[in-house]
C-alpha cells in the first residue's frame, strides 16, 4: 500500500508516490536494503521504513512532532473561530495573537487558523435526510426582487408544489398582505386545487412575533386560512434549507425574468409586460423534465390534482379595501373623496390591453397603499371568476376635484368640438369633399369664415374639376383656404393665373426652354457619324470641304 509523506520526518526523507513505488521496486528486485536505497537514492533506514510499512499493511508510527510557537495560543485560535462562527479572517487572527506576544509568522498563523476552521464545520455538518413528499400535502412559496419597470421595483412571486415540482411565478407591485392573497389564490385556481399545508418565510405578513421559539401568526392570515381551508407553516428563521423549493424557484425565475449581463434581456417597457412574461417562463419551465422525477411537471400535476382540495368559489375579499361599483358608462370610482379611473375592459390572460369582461358596472374594491406616506398609492382589485383577484389599477393618492386618469384605461376617444371631420351628407357634398385635402381645409376655413352661398361654390368647384385637372382644383381650393379667399371669382382667378403662371413644383410646356433658346450641344450631327455621305451633304458642306472632295 501507498504511503503518504510524513513531513514531520526532515526534508530528506519527504517522498513522493512515484519515489515510493520506486522505493519499493527496488527493494523487490534486490532483496537488500543498502542495494535498493543505492538504485533509488535514498537511505538504507529509509527504504527499510517503506518496506516495514507495506508489510504491516499500510499502517506506520506517527512521526515526531516538533513543537511550534503556535502551540500554546491554539485555544485563543480556538475561542476566535467559536465566537465567528467559523468566519474570522487569518490575518485579524494574527494580529490578535501578535498583541498577546507571539513571534511566529503569519504563514503559520493561517494554516492553523485554517485547521481551526475546518475542525468548527465538521463538528457543525448538517446532514440533510431526503424529504419524500406526498402529492397533496405541501406548497412553498416564497419572494424575489424582480426587474424595474419604468423606474418602479417589481417582485417575484415563486409558488411550487413539493411532489409534481409545478412551478407558478407571479409579477407583484409589493409584498403586502392584500397583494399575497391575491397571489395564492390566483396560485390555487392556477393549480387546479388547495394543498393540506402551505410553507413560507416568517415575513410580517404571516408571523408578527417569536414567543419562545414558537411562532405568532398574523389575525388576517389565520381568518385567510380559514377560508380556504388551508394550514400555513413558516420555517425556521435564517434557514433557507427548510423550504429549497421555492428557493430554486426563486434562483431559477430571477435568472430568466430580470435583464442582466448575462442573459441579455431588454428592460420590460410595462407591467403587463413583465406579467406576459413570466406566464412564458412559467410554462416553458413546467413542460421540461425536472432533473429529480425525469417527468415535466405539468404531467404530474394532472395526478396531484386529485389530492388537492376545492378551490373557494368566492375569493378572499376582506382585505381588498372597500367595494366600489364602476358606473355603467365612466370608468371611475370614488375612493376617499378622490376619483380614479379603472380599465373599461379587463386585460386578457397574456396582458394585452381590453381583451376581456367588460368591468362597466362590476364591482371592485379599493384600498390604500403606504397610507401616511410620501408615495402614497390607491390600488384597485377586482375579482374575475376564473382567474381569482386581479390588480388591475394603481394610482398616485389624489385630492377632491383632480382625478387620476390613465388614458389607457378608455376607448379611443370620439372627434370632439376642437377637431370635427367633415362627413358628406349627400352627393354634392361626396363629391366635393372627393376632390382632396384642399377642398376639407377650404370647407373648415370658409365655414370658419362665415362664408355666404358656400354650397354653390362648391358646387362651381366641382364644375371646374371637369374643365380642369382636379389635382389643380384641389390645390386652387387650398390656396384660397390658405389666403382667406372665399369670393366668388376668386377660384376662377386663382385657376387662371395657375394656368398662365405654373408653379414651380409643376413646369408645364409653356416654361420649358425651347431648343433654340439652350446653350446645350444638339446630338443630330453625332446621329450621322459613320453614314455614307450623299451628294446634296456635299454641296452643302462648307467650301474647305468641298475643294477637299474635288481635290481627291
Amino acid at each position: 500500500m501507498l504511503m503518504r509523506p510524513i513531513a514531520t520526518r526532515g526534508r530528506d526523507e519527504l517522498k513522493s508516490a512515484e519515489e515510493i513505488m520506486k522505493i519499493l521496486d527496488a527493494y523487490d528486485l534486490t532483496r537488500s536494503l543498502r542495494d535498493a536505497a543505492e538504485l533509488a537514492g535514498c537511505s538504507p533506514n529509509t527504504v527499510k521504513r517503506y518496506v516495514e510499512a507495506r508489510a504491516a499493511g499500510g499502517a506506520v508510527a506517527d512521526g515526531v512532532v516538533r513543537p511550534q510557537l503556535i502551540d500554546e495560543f491554539l485555544p485563543k485560535l480556538e475561542e476566535l473561530v467559536e465566537r465567528s462562527r467559523g468566519k474570522v479572517r487569518a490575518d485579524v487572527a494574527h494580529d490578535k495573537l501578535v498583541a498577546m506576544g507571539y513571534a511566529g509568522s503569519e504563514r503559520t498563523t493561517r494554516r492553523a487558523v485554517a485547521e481551526a476552521k475546518q475542525a468548527y464545520r465538521d463538528g457543525r455538518l448538517r446532514v440533510h435526510r431526503p424529504w419524500v413528499p406526498e402529492p397533496g400535502m405541501w406548497l412553498q412559496y416564497d419572494y424575489g426582487q424582480g426587474p424595474m419597470v419604468a423606474g418602479v421595483a417589481t417582485v417575484l412571486f415563486c409558488a411550487w408544489l413539493a411532489w409534481s415540482r409545478f412551478r407558478v411565478v407571479l409579477a407583484l407591485r409589493d409584498k403586502t398582505l392584500p397583494s399575497v392573497f391575491a397571489a395564492l389564490d390566483q396560485t390555487f385556481r392556477l393549480v387546479g386545487g388547495v394543498p393540506t399545508y402551505v410553507l413560507t418565510d416568517n415575513e410580517k405578513t404571516v408571523t408578527t412575533d417569536h414567543i419562545a421559539g414558537i411562532p405568532v401568526r398574523n389575525a388576517q392570515l389565520v381568518a385567510w386560512a380559514a377560508h380556504y381551508a388551508v394550514t400555513v407553516h413558516t420555517c425556521v428563521p435564517a434557514d433557507p434549507a427548510s423550504k429549497g423549493g421555492s428557493e430554486a424557484s426563486v434562483r431559477v425565475s430571477k435568472a430568466d425574468l430580470v435583464p442582466t449581463e448575462a442573459n441579455l434581456l431588454p428592460e420590460y417597457a410595462s407591467f403587463a409586460e413583465l406579467r406576459k412574461a413570466c406566464g412564458v417562463f412559467q410554462t416553458g419551465v413546467n413542460a421540461r423534465p425536472h432533473r429529480i422525477t425525469r417527468r415535466p411537471p405539468v404531467e404530474m400535476l394532472a395526478e396531484e390534482r386529485a389530492r388537492l382540495h376545492p378551490v373557494a368559489a368566492v375569493p378572499y375579499t376582506v382585505a381588498f379595501g372597500t367595494t366600489r361599483i364602476v358606473p355603467a358608462n365612466t370608468p371611475m370610482v370614488t375612493f376617499e373623496g378622490g376619483q380614479y379611473s379603472v380599465p373599461y375592459r379587463l386585460a386578457g390572460p397574456d396582458g394585452e390591453p381590453f381583451g376581456g369582461t367588460s368591468l362597466l358596472g362590476k364591482t371592485v374594491w379599493v384600498r390604500g397603499y403606504g397610507v401616511g406616506g410620501v408615495d402614497e398609492q390607491v390600488v384597485i382589485t377586482y375579482v374575475d371568476p376564473a382567474r381569482g383577484p386581479v390588480e388591475i389599477a394603481r394610482h398616485d393618492r389624489t385630492r377632491p376635484g383632480s382625478p387620476r386618469v390613465d388614458d389607457s384605461h378608455f376607448p379611443p376617444a370620439p372627434a370632439g368640438p376642437l377637431d370635427r371631420a367633415p362627413k358628406a351628407k349627400n352627393p354634392a357634398e361626396s363629391a366635393f369633399l372627393a376632390l382632396g385635402d384642399g377642398a376639407v381645409l377650404w370647407l373648415r376655413e370658409a365655414a370658419a369664415a362665415g362664408t355666404g352661398k358656400m354650397r354653390v361654390k362648391m358646387a362651381q368647384a366641382v364644375d371646374l374639376s371637369r374643365l380642369f385637372d382636379a389635382r389643380d382644383v384641389d390645390w386652387a381650393l387650398g390656396h384660397a383656404a390658405v389666403h382667406g379667399r372665399f369670393a366668388e371669382a376668386d377660384l376662377a382667378s386663382i385657376l387662371d393665373h395657375h394656368a398662365r403662371h405654373p408653379r414651380p413644383d409643376q413646369p408645364s410646356a409653356a416654361r420649358r426652354a425651347g431648343d433654340q433658346h439652350s446653350l446645350a450641344q444638339g446630338t443630330l450631327s453625332w446621329a450621322q457619324l459613320g453614314q455614307p455621305v450623299t451628294n446634296s451633304q456635299v454641296m452643302t458642306s462648307s467650301p474647305v470641304t468641298s475643294s477637299q472632295g474635288v481635290g481627291r
